[in-house]
């Protein structure tokens, strides 16, 4: 978050938000600014290294049972949308191929909406296409959002304290825990130090590899990319989103797919706040941690067969997920209080 928010700041300083000269405003500071291409290559795949930090820390929160701490869940959700659409309007600015044509697809996505769906879509765009002032205003969304982004974060450290994280079993006891310092804070480090470098490696030999090479092309509307695709931290949304051939029920089912993560705090009452102790739990969610794999991979195939039947199972499969827990839950409670003992007495 940090590492984006100074990148940031200095990308703003040399950037345009005309469409006439964003795309060699951004050429300009890779090529001729000092440490401009750092900078830019920093942002850029410090954007995919927070997704791929986000979906871990979200992977652990299903696994170890997290959404019983409800109002951090909830604020934790909340901040995951946020940082959506803060990635999607930074993607509109390099104003590449994909960028614009990016733009347009999904921001056509409202058109869907019945009624009110096509002047959504023309308030968004500030005109009649993506235009000067779409991208002006989703240069200044992406700017303000990170430190609203920011803001909910001290929330949700502030919700999670109440509570604590660290206590996998759900019990409110003191004795035989473990203190965070020096026994976390050493693992902590380890483990940021680790991620570090591979950013870093990233950064300095393999720049460009998690990027898409059409958006070195500047944006033109007369002209339609062959394959239109976002960011690989989206291709699973994108996925649900092509697999429901009506054009309203796929925005309802891309929309679906994330705000299902609220569901999660109505599962209550369970005897143990993780997965990890239910083997029938750790299948499910391993088989649905592949599901989510698999679903990125047909996001970025084309749209045919058999790609497109597979992208409907897999869909049905990652939203029986989240009431597939909720039986499980109930299954085990059912079963765990017809083997106690009953006392005679």
């Amino acid at each position: 978050m940090v590492i984006q928010l100074v990148t940031g700041l200095f990308l703003a300083i040399h950037y345009s938000c005309r469409t006439q000269l964003a795309f060699e405003r951004v050429s300009h500071l890779i090529r001729d600014v000092n440490l401009g291409w750092f900078l830019r290559i920093s942002h850029a795949n410090g954007a995919r290294f927070f997704f791929m930090a986000l979906y871990l820390h979200i992977g652990r929160g299903l696994y170890y049972g997290s959404y019983h701490l409800e109002l951090t869940w909830i604020v934790g959700v909340r901040i995951f949308l946020m940082v959506i659409a803060t990635a999607f309007f930074g993607y509109v600015l390099p104003w590449g191929q994909i960028s614009f044509w990016g733009a347009t697809v999904i921001t056509n996505l409202f058109s869907a909406i019945p009624n009110l769906g096509p002047s959504i879509v023309s308030w968004l765009w500030g005109g009649f296409s993506v235009e000067n002032p779409t991208l002006t205003r989703f240069f200044a969304f992406h700017f303000i959002m990170p430190f609203v982004i920011a803001a909910f974060s001290i929330i949700h450290l502030l919700f999670l304290h109440e509570t604590g994280s660290r206590n996998p079993l759900g019990i409110n006891r003191n004795i035989d825990k473990i203190i965070f310092h020096p026994y976390f804070s050493v693992k902590d480090t380890l483990g940021f130090v680790g991620f570090f470098v591979l950013f870093m490696i990233i950064n300095l030999y393999l720049p460009w590899e998690l990027g898409d090479p059409e958006n070195f092309i500047p944006a033109n509307p007369m002209v339609t990319p062959v394959h239109i695709q976002p960011e690989w931290y989206f291709l699973f949304a994108y996925a649900i989103l092509r697999s429901i051939p009506n054009k309203l029920g796929g925005v309802v089912a891309l929309v679906a797919s994330v705000l299902i993560l609220y569901s999660l705090v109505l599962y209550k009452n369970h005897f143990f706040k993780g997965n990890s102790f239910s083997s029938s739990s750790k299948v499910i969610f391993w088989v649905f941690i592949v599901i989510f794999l698999l679903l990125t991979w047909i996001g970025a195939r084309p749209v045919e067969v058999p790609y497109i039947f597979t992208g409907q199972v897999l869909t049905v499969l990652y939203f029986m997920y989240f009431f597939l827990i909720h039986l499980i839950w109930e299954l085990e409670k059912w079963l765990f209080f017809k083997e106690l003992p009953i006392s005679k007495s």
